[in-house]
């Protein structure tokens, strides 16, 4: 098995992990008495549903509507229809998705049961803006902030303050009828409150967050958009309110236990797995030259663990665009990881977004390895001008070296692993150096 293939195989078992066929019939609920309604959004929204049919008990009638982004569908279902958007940023058949999850749930009786499955992407999937503000006003907000370099946690205080659907709202709708939520984790932390704009669940968070996030990344703030975080009786329902009385909520993935699938696959090819963490955050560039930092340390001095071994993260890292590039925040901390590596030999890594989708692009990730730098200066390309234009996407594409799955039907964050087979003293004495001292030239 080659240093690529040892990568993808954790890659594929970390999204293994998380694949709503095998996450969701554990944790579905016994049938109520009265109705049942199926509601969901995200990406992993459509296969979520999927499986809630597939394991329903027999001669228990549902019926519903999930949400996921385009291409993310698996056909038509029987009972719960399933209905495509945008993502990252809303659009119309979103909205009315919304709108219409929102009128399903309302209406119903103690004995009835509302089942609600959410996962990453749900935010803007689930758009359905606040009374006064149009949907052209949260696009423009969503691109902002998209572009700011704002983390998940930001950016979805901002998302529940401008919607009538997320941030506890739906709950608040479905009332009195039971809600049990099922969640698969995409954000740092597993808080559902955050996972989708927690439509479900109470939100602590508050107008004048959102008003000082708008501020401190410089969004301007639409007339109406300014008339509606100054409404107290605009804000999202809080914890203790009456509307969660009947309600549970159930992370049934998450990335911490599709680290560990890959750290199994580690240790069945011979290499030592150390999970650094899964709720790692940050600017994408900096957090790759920290971890390029702890991979020279292991080559260097073995520590804190000896090769063979890997390095193994997630969480969701963000980008600050300011070039003319397209973003991709693991294709981002690659690029950083490769230039501060500088060619180290022995060392290998891969990220990509578990869903198969870095940033807007149709690409998970990319693969890095000890000739990268070289490759890059043989085709002519500046590795440190393609990071500063924010185009990693344009940099692994060009080497051949992205890593494309189509949609995964899942999301659980961004995985990233780095593999070190030697020591620096072992890698010298086994291979010349990586990077042709006439080649670098081209290098930062």
């Amino acid at each position: 098995m080659t240093e690529r293939d040892l990568l993808r195989r954790m890659f594929d078992a970390a999204v293994n992990a998380a694949a709503p066929d095998l996450a969701v019939p554990p944790h579905l609920p016994p049938p109520p008495r009265g109705r049942t309604v199926v509601i969901g959004a995200g990406k992993a929204a459509a296969a979520m549903a999927r499986a809630v049919e597939l394991n329903w008990p027999a001669g228990h009638p549902i019926s519903g509507l999930a949400v996921t982004r385009y291409g993310h569908g698996v056909g038509p279902l029987a009972r719960i229809e399933v209905v495509e958007a945008a993502h990252p940023v809303p659009d119309a058949a979103g909205q009315d998705a919304a709108r219409r999850i929102l009128a399903m749930v309302q209406g119903l009786a103690p004995e009835d049961l509302v089942l609600c499955l959410i996962s990453g992407g749900g935010s803007s999937l689930l758009s359905l803006p606040a009374p006064g503000v149009t949907l052209a006003v949260k696009q423009e907000i969503n691109r902002a902030l998209l572009r700011s370099g704002a983390n998940i946690h930001e950016m979805n205080c901002v998302r529940k303050h401008l919607s009538a659907i997320k941030g506890g709202r739906l709950a608040a709708a479905a009332a009195p009828a039971q809600l049990v939520t099922l969640v698969i984790s995409d954000v740092p932390g597993d808080d559902p409150s955050v996972i989708a704009s927690g439509p479900t669940v109470p939100d602590a968070t508050t107008q004048a967050e959102a008003r000082e996030i708008l501020a401190r990344y410089k969004i301007a703030l639409p007339p109406q958009v300014r008339v509606l975080l100054d409404d107290p009786a605009a804000e999202t329902p809080k914890p203790g309110t009456a509307a969660f009385a009947h309600t549970q909520t159930h992370i049934i993935a998450a990335p911490q236990a599709s680290l560990e699938a890959a750290a199994a696959i580690a240790r069945s090819a011979g290499v030592t797995p150390l999970i650094l963490g899964d709720a790692l955050e940050g600017e994408a560039a900096e957090v790759g030259r920290v971890m390029a930092g702890i991979a020279r340390q292991v080559a260097l001095h073995s520590q804190p663990v000896p090769p063979p071994c890997v390095l193994l993260s997630g969480g969701e890292t963000t980008v600050t665009v300011r070039g003319q590039g397209r973003g991709g925040r693991n294709v981002e901390f690659l690029l950083s990881l490769a230039i501060t590596l500088g060619g180290q030999p022995g060392t290998w890594a891969i990220a990509g977004d578990t869903d198969g989708v870095d940033g807007a692009e149709e690409v998970a990730g990319a693969i890095i390895t000890p000739d990268t730098l070289a490759a890059a200066a043989a085709l002519g390309m500046n590795p440190r001008a393609s990071l500063d234009d924010n185009d990693g996407h344009g940099f692994f594409a060009a080497l051949g070296d992205q890593v494309i799955t189509g949609p995964t039907l899942t999301n659980v964050n961004d995985f990233r692993a780095i593999l070190i087979t030697a020591t620096s003293a072992q890698s010298s004495s086994a291979r010349p150096a990586t990077v042709p001292a006439d080649l670098r030239k081209n290098l930062p």
